[in-house]
């Protein structure tokens, strides 16, 4: 039994777009959108040479799965927002699979999180 969400061997990746912005936290996200409202997710990632973290798009084999699961439209319509100042409303990638019910993904020793709701 899987304890973690794994990447899959074939995937396609849709759904969501790259946006480029200027939050404090993150300059790229994967940005999902319906009309003029956008929920922007963030993944951290990390560079063993500079021991550095930062923020940016989620995989491109996680867009797919977030997209399509049954309940992206009900997390979709209570977090999204209109765009204020170039910014969506953003989430985790953490936070959404927690808040969707799917296996997280691997927890590795350098993550850090987010303490509130809005980033």
């Amino acid at each position: 039994m899987r304890y973690h969400y794994e990447k899959p061997a074939l995937y396609s990746s849709m759904y969501g777009d790259i946006h480029i912005c200027d939050h404090p936290a993150y300059d790229s996200c994967t940005l999902f959108k319906m009309g003029s409202r956008g929920l922007a997710v963030i993944q951290q990632r990390f560079d063993s040479d500079t021991k550095q973290t930062w923020w940016s798009e989620i995989d491109p084999w996680l867009t797919d799965s977030l997209y399509l699961h049954p309940k992206f439209k009900t997390l979709f319509d209570d977090r999204s927002g209109e765009c204020k100042d170039g910014v969506f409303p953003t989430i985790t990638i953490r936070q959404i699979m927690w808040a969707l019910k799917m296996k997280p993904l691997p927890k590795e020793r350098w993550e850090t999180c987010f303490d509130r709701r809005d980033i």
